[in-house]
């Protein structure tokens, strides 16, 4: 199952069209921010970027945040960058690219997927609901 996904914002470091990001142009861009994820026109999940790059993802159903998992990225040994979270499901690897003021997110673990755009950007944490949360 893939979590992170990345798409429509601006990046402080330029790169050429085509390219794939380094791994500190990637952080730049998203180290501090929250990004709500579409797919296929409908939000798809949220993930908060945090310093030393952890974060913490989400499904989102409907406009409703779900159970939040912790984890972390890193660089692969090709140049992609993988996320590993708490549920142990194994890297998710992705090779993001800039397309104007967008990036493009290719899913490298299963390169049938689509690719998936990002929605919208905020500073605002992820306010993660629980299981049983109000019970």
């Amino acid at each position: 199952m893939r979590y992170a996904i990345l798409a429509a914002l601006t990046l402080a470091t330029p790169v050429a069209a085509g390219e794939q990001m380094s791994p500190e142009a990637f952080e730049q861009a998203t180290e501090g921010r929250t990004f709500h994820f579409s797919s296929n026109g409908g939000l798809y999940g949220a993930e908060r970027y945090l310093p030393g790059r952890r974060v913490i993802w989400s499904f989102v159903d409907g406009q409703e945040v779900q159970e939040c998992l912790d984890g972390e990225w890193y660089v692969a040994e090709d140049g992609d960058i993988c996320f590993v979270y708490e549920d142990d499901l194994g890297p998710q690897c992705w090779a993001f690219y800039r397309e104007g003021d967008r990036i493009r997110g290719e899913f490298q673990s299963e390169p049938t997927d689509p690719t998936v755009y990002m929605a919208e950007e905020t500073s605002e944490p992820l306010l993660c609901m629980g299981p049983d949360v109000g019970v």
